[in-house]
């Protein structure tokens, strides 16, 4: 292991034989659809599960269970990491743990997981990340010392939440602003958004996403001793086996979408990323266990770099994570055979790719955010997976998968195919 630290570049590690062994994810459900009144706690219950089938480990080798949650949008929120450690069969002894970094937390807890491994603090954890943006509350700050006569405040957790004060307006100028600083248009901006669409429709109709998902069906979680949960899926749904934000389009179509951010602004509801519902789960362990157990990792954690930009041009923060990450390992770019950048908003990923001058036949081959949808805490969890089993396909050596951070920050791993 060796650590990183720079005052203007960030902060980042290098692992050694820290491996990513497989995971799952839910399908992603569309706002307001099939997932919508399923709890965050119950979709990550539901992946952990399919994770530890996927990787052939039972629960009660897990050592540590790590989990990231954004919106907190359930009453038994503040509970979520330890009941999802308790209700996936995880012994009462082990502890859990919540981290938060925004759009990069699902990163975040293979991140911590390989350093806890590192640390000698556990030698297979559970990562998870997990989220409801359908249940985001309406809330009503301060209503214990009561309202102005006549004036109860309420307000949209998530409408309120893409709003970053600090920059001084929603995220998605923030994504405006990088179209300006690069001179993106909005015909650039459709046009990658009909590739993610194009993308995504070929890899689900290729049964890619199928060995990531976990189908998820009507069932009750049962343990011993604690109270028994539950998953019920609306009437007449017997399961949900795929994305539902996944759909073809046209470029017309989302030509004749209005701007969303500013009157002549290039991003529109149908080139920014999806409002969605869903979980992904992986498992990380070391070298050790590994040979223990005879099993056959999809990744390995070579690396992970986070750093900070300023919050106005949040969409840009992919590129210096990346060349960080790079520096530290003493790759190059045409070291990397494959990129996941998530698509927050298309005009962001553009810029990014200008910026690291990417080739896009080696960036998000399968489609992104725009098309998928983007479930905030499971994002990094689903882009780790897809870039992982997409290097056994392609049969290239490394992947780096990366995501800008509202309020300015990105965050990126490196991943080598352990079957090249």
């Amino acid at each position: 292991m060796k650590g990183y630290h720079h005052k203007q570049k960030g902060v980042g590690i290098i692992f050694d034989n820290i491996f990513l062994v497989n995971g799952a994810r839910t399908p992603f459900g569309r706002y307001c659809g099939t997932l919508s009144h399923i709890s965050p706690t119950d979709l990550g219950i539901y992946v952990s599960r399919g994770a530890l089938d996927k990787c052939n480990i039972l629960a009660t080798e897990i050592d540590q269970v790590i989990v990231a949650n954004i919106g907190q949008s359930s009453c038994d929120a503040y509970f979520l990491p330890r009941h999802i450690g308790l209700f996936t069969g995880i012994p009462t002894e082990i502890p859990a743990l919540m981290v938060q970094r925004i759009c990069g937390s699902g990163f975040e807890v293979i991140i911590t997981a390989s350093e806890q491994i590192t640390l000698n603090k556990a030698q297979a954890v559970l990562c998870t990340g997990t989220e409801n943006m359908s249940l985001a509350p309406t809330v009503s700050f301060g209503n214990r010392m009561g309202y102005p006569l006549g004036r109860p405040v309420f307000k949209d957790m998530l409408w309120e939440a893409l709003d970053d004060t600090a920059a001084g307006y929603p995220m998605g100028y923030t994504a405006e602003n990088v179209a300006k600083k690069y001179n993106i248009t909005r015909k650039d901006t459709d046009e990658y958004a009909m590739l993610s669409f194009d993308r995504a429709v070929t890899a689900s109709e290729k049964g890619f996403f199928k060995e990531e998902i976990v189908p998820i069906q009507n069932c009750v979680f049962e343990i011993e001793g604690l109270k028994s949960r539950k998953i019920t899926l609306p009437k007449g749904t017997a399961s949900l086996e795929s994305d539902e934000h996944i759909r073809g389009t046209t470029f017309e179509a989302l030509s004749k979408l209005p701007s969303v951010f500013s009157d002549v602004g290039v991003l529109t509801a149908g080139n920014s990323s999806g409002i969605v519902d869903g979980a992904a789960s992986v498992i990380v362990a070391d070298h050790t266990f590994i040979k223990s157990r005879a099993l056959t990792p999809i990744s390995k954690v070579v690396a992970a770099a986070s750093c900070g930009i300023d919050p106005k041009i949040m969409g840009l923060a992919p590129a210096p994570a990346i060349r960080l990450l790079l520096e530290m390992t003493g790759l190059n770019l045409d070291d990397i055979g494959l990129f996941e950048i998530n698509e927050a908003f298309s005009a962001q990923v553009i810029g990014c790719e200008r910026e690291l001058k990417i080739d896009r036949n080696r960036l998000n081959v399968n489609g992104g955010a725009i098309a998928i949808g983007h479930p905030l805490a499971a994002t990094g969890g689903r882009l780790s997976l897809t870039i992982s089993k997409e290097m056994t396909r392609r049969k290239v050596k490394y992947g780096i998968a990366s995501a800008c951070i509202g309020g300015g920050q990105g965050t990126a791993i490196l991943f080598e195919n352990t079957n090249y």
